[in-house]
């Protein structure tokens, strides 16, 4: 054998490794996608489960498990882009929860807001909204009384 045949055969051996290593490395990458996808599954359902309960532990599973499927699934990701669009209302909170850094006490403010909309039809029987503006005005008050006694 020649220096050449057994360097094409070094080269060639070579070229399989890395061919195997290749379809390896993308057989871990679809089961590790597979896995994540039945937790990010797991995880929205028991979020589901556990969002009628007091307690509030549902919608942040949710939002979790969500995050999961989205970023491993280009199926849901369309789907949720399709929802987006359709129903802006209710996507959108799950959406601000989804951000780096989310702004959750405005979300459940929010989402309070629009539960006493809901429950209550009748614009006077609402209390949040009025406390709200309310401690806003007493604090507005507080804030120059103490400004004019500093100056």
């Amino acid at each position: 054998m020649t220096a050449t045949a057994s360097a094409i055969q070094i080269r060639q051996r070579a070229r399989r490794r890395a061919r195997l290593a290749l379809l390896l490395r993308e057989l871990a990458a679809r089961v590790f996608r597979w896995i994540a996808l039945g937790f990010g599954a797991l995880v929205i359902l028991a979020g589901a489960i556990l969002t009628p309960l007091p307690g509030h532990v549902g919608l942040p599973l949710l939002v979790l498990g969500l995050m999961v499927v989205l970023r491993y699934s280009f199926q849901a990701r369309k789907t949720f882009i399709r929802w987006q669009r359709r129903h802006p209302k209710l996507v959108f909170p799950i959406r601000r929860l989804m951000r780096r850094e989310p702004e959750v006490l405005l979300v459940v403010w929010q989402q309070m807001l629009r539960t006493e909309k809901l429950v209550l039809r009748k614009a006077r029987w609402r209390l949040l909204k009025r406390t709200r503006k309310k401690a806003k005005r007493y604090v507005a008050r507080k804030m120059a009384e103490h400004n004019k006694a500093s100056a």
